[in-house]
């Protein structure tokens, strides 16, 4: 897997990558500490809106820059993005109401839905190559999840000599030395994109989106992220609540949960190249978004228990699952959006798939709050889990089997000539 860091452009792209996440995991530590500071015992409504924000920012910004990502240069949009990024996270530590709090959590992640769908895009034209291509795949994902578990041990160690603002300067030379990185190589310039009439700007606003109806796979993929939606919202905003609440753990096992979630997305991350090569998108993608619906079960099952000492391990075996079979579904998913997408469009696509996936978790994640609070538990694993489980068979009705579509179509769009889109979309 390792072998495509030789490629230098990839290299530092790579490097930049797993700097601004050390960055803005430092960020997330931080920006938690300074919502107390704020807002006291109202901390959590704080950060559960800022997280709400940044879900809006990522759903409307990434088809906006989509729109127009591929008329600039791709490094100048690139380092553009870090750079705002760095200029918010120095402006952090002076803020003293909630409000000033909000804004500059949008300005932040505003910067982060433009910078993440050019940097998808650029990928491919890097790294050509079917094998170095999904090698990198499993890389990103390896470093989401080593960011998970890194970045809050660093915060922990950093806070026993610094104060918690001296964590934002962690993250500003983050986003400074990623940009530099970009600056550092040369990429690939995109292919053209035909016309540029302002009056089409809308319509390319809009095309990712439409590529993603159009396609059966892709719309199967829409499917696809709200299942994974539903789990990792179960994981991200009810782990505390287990740990604390249902298992009477002590706070140090938060993270030890957190980080079985991470160690099983990273085994699967780190098998899967291999598993690709002889196994189709397909396969994985909806046998590990059918895994879902089984490790909502357990979990249920572990939640109705009313004690037991087993019930601690089951819940780390249950969140090292719900990590593989989400990763069994990302990981491949820049294979399948680049298939799908013709090279004109690659930036666009990648910025559709960058909002709709984030639209499934601003629903997910205030259902698993909201109900997990107000129903309980069960409540929240029934709901989330049917969510889950019919998104799984939905995406697999509305994925063709090679044995029952023909390649680029399936039986809801009527045969027609094909797109480039189309021709490129197949059941690999």
């Amino acid at each position: 897997m390792l072998a495509v860091l030789r490629n230098r452009t990839y290299r530092h792209l790579f490097a930049a990558q797993v700097i601004a996440l050390v960055g803005t995991g430092l960020a997330t530590v931080a920006l938690g500490l300074l919502a107390y500071d704020i807002a006291g015992g109202d901390a959590g409504s704080v950060l559960g809106t800022a997280l709400a924000i940044k879900m809006v920012a990522y759903v409307l910004i990434a088809p906006a820059i989509g729109a127009v990502a591929d008329r600039l240069p791709r490094r100048a949009l690139m380092v553009a993005a870090d750079l705002t990024r760095a200029g918010v996270a120095l402006l952090l530590p002076f803020v003293d109401q909630v409000w000033q709090v909000y804004v500059l959590v949008f300005l932040l992640q505003s910067a982060s839905a433009a910078f993440t769908p050019a940097f998808q895009a650029v990928i491919p034209d890097v790294l050509p190559g079917e094998r170095d291509y999904t090698q990198a795949l499993s890389l990103s994902r390896l470093a989401y999840d080593l960011e998970s578990l890194f970045s809050p041990a660093l915060a922990a160690a950093l806070l026993t000599v610094v104060t918690y603002n001296w964590l934002f300067t962690g993250t500003v030379l983050g986003f400074l030395a990623s940009s530099a990185l970009v600056v550092s190589v040369l990429l690939p310039k995109p292919a053209a994109t035909g016309s540029t009439r302002p009056g089409r700007v809308h319509a390319r606003a809009t095309a990712g989106t439409r590529l993603f109806f159009a396609v059966p796979q892709l719309r199967a993929l829409l499917a696809l992220n709200l299942a994974v939606a539903a789990a990792s919202a179960m994981v991200t905003v009810n782990s505390v609540v287990y740990v604390r609440d249902v298992l009477d753990r002590p706070a140090g096992a938060v993270p030890l949960a957190l980080g079985a979630y991470g160690a099983g997305s990273m085994a699967v991350a780190l098998a899967l190249p291999r598993v690709l090569e002889k196994v189709p998108e397909r396969a994985v993608m909806l046998r590990g978004a059918l895994l879902l619906g089984l490790v909502f079960a357990g979990l249920g099952a572990i939640t109705a228990a009313g004690s037991g000492s087993w019930r601690w391990p089951a819940l780390l075996l249950v969140w090292a699952a719900f990590g593989a079979a989400c990763s069994m579904v990302l990981t491949p998913t820049g294979r399948l959006v680049r298939r799908a997408a013709p090279a004109e469009e690659r930036t666009a696509a990648f910025a559709a798939q960058f909002s709709l996936s984030h639209s499934c978790w601003l629903l997910t994640y205030p259902l698993a709050g909201w109900l997990g609070a107000e129903a309980g538990l069960q409540a929240a694993i029934v709901t989330l889990g049917a969510i889950a489980l019919a998104a799984s068979a939905g995406a697999a009705r509305l994925w063709p089997s090679p044995r029952r579509a023909a390649v680029g179509y399936g039986p809801s769009v009527s045969p027609r000539p094909l797109t480039t889109a189309r021709r490129m979309a197949h059941d690999r």
